[in-house]
């Protein structure tokens, strides 16, 4: 594969939707990577990032080509913006200022990132853009924009969003987030990517995982925080010190029975403000991939490919089996709007949602 000194922006017709819109395929590049995104669902298509001897993979999940995104069949949001909401909300219900709202339930009793025609599964306005290494904010980006009105899939208030994806010189992918709102509404924004650092040609028990997480939101039978931020002391969900995933998911623990493994919220220790460096790194080994993502969002969904079956083939035709990945999508606290003591998920007219998210890639030398 060849890749351009410079960063870039190239960009490829890449099929129809199925009311005949035209998707395109965004590749941003630098020196040593490429992003792969299209206009639909926002998705990240691939990441094609280099290994310690310098052998470019693909560290994502995902399809070579636009139908099976189509389908949440064949496309678990794969690399997919999420919104109106990230995660769940508690029977698809909350209130604002005294009045209800009803959500469409998509997830057994609770709704589950933005419904049925959440963001996902929307067509968006693409802009790329390219600033040279000498300027601050150097690399090749895809703004992507769009108008969610009001009312789309029961979210009141008129959004409108604005996603910026940049690859830096540096091999960090920054998503930057930002909405208004001509009413009060609530938004929590994400990406849900599925990551293996190893090519996803097998599955990521072999990849060590830490998290910057004193605490986390346990849950009920059907995923809904129960309102407690747990210690996650002499618990599998003590991440502090890189644990190798296959060990933490061996743990007998209810938690993990109920969801099947990790599909958790980790309440974040600290944030990407300042220097204070990463909240989560994915490690693996063998390859020496590694991927620090620092955030300014107060917590993470960690998912350990627990409903992957072998039932989907991805790239290459590759069969998709049980832990073949492992998403970290950061956030604010699944059903916030029902939990008081939450951080508030609360846009106001007049104010501006920011959210920051980076997934820096770097290679361990050692063996």
């Amino acid at each position: 594969m060849t890749l351009n000194p410079e960063p870039t922006v190239t960009q490829t017709p890449w099929g129809q939707t199925f009311a005949g819109e035209p998707v395109t395929l965004y590749t941003l590049h630098n020196a040593g990577m490429r992003v792969r995104i299209i206009n639909y669902g926002g998705v990240i298509v691939g990441v094609d990032a280099p290994d310690r001897d310098g052998t470019l993979a693909d560290v994502t999940l995902g399809h070579d080509e636009l139908t099976p995104y189509l389908s949440r069949d064949q496309s678990p949001y794969f690399g997919a913006l999420i919104g109106r909401y990230g995660n769940r909300i508690a029977r698809g219900k909350f209130e604002l200022d005294g009045k209800a709202y009803a959500l469409a339930c998509n997830n057994g009793l609770n709704a589950l990132h933005g419904g049925p025609g959440g963001f996902d599964q929307q067509l968006w306005q693409a802009e790329p853009s390219v600033d040279q290494p000498s300027t601050s904010s150097a690399g090749a980006s895809l703004t992507l924009s769009r108008v969610s009105e009001d009312g789309e899939e029961g979210y009141p208030g008129r959004l409108s969003v604005t996603v910026t994806y940049t690859l830096t010189p540096d091999h960090t992918l920054r998503i930057d987030y930002t909405a208004q709102t001509d009413r009060p509404t609530i938004v929590n924004l994400t990406n849900h990517t599925y990551w293996n650092l190893g090519g996803g040609v097998r599955n990521v028990l072999d990849h060590l995982l830490s998290v910057q997480a004193d605490t986390y939101t346990p849950t009920d039978e059907t995923q809904i925080p129960t309102g407690e931020l747990a210690d996650v002391t002499g618990t599998p969900f003590d991440l502090r010190q890189p644990t190798l995933l296959e060990d933490a998911l061996a743990v007998p623990n209810e938690q993990l029975a109920r969801a099947g493994g990790f599909d958790h919220n980790f309440v974040l220790s600290r944030s990407a403000g300042g220097d204070s460096g990463p909240v989560t790194v994915l490690f693996h080994p063998a390859s020496g991939r590694r991927l620090s993502v620092s955030t300014t969002e107060p917590g993470m969904q960690v998912y350990s490919g627990n409903f992957l079956d072998g039932s989907i083939r991805g790239k290459g035709g590759q069969v998709y089996g049980h832990r073949w990945s492992v998403c970290l999508e950061t956030q604010h606290f699944p059903d916030s709007p029902n939990q008081p003591h939450f951080p508030s998920t609360r846009l106001e007219p007049g104010q501006t949602y920011q959210s920051s998210t980076s997934y820096a890639f770097s290679v361990d030398k050692a063996e």
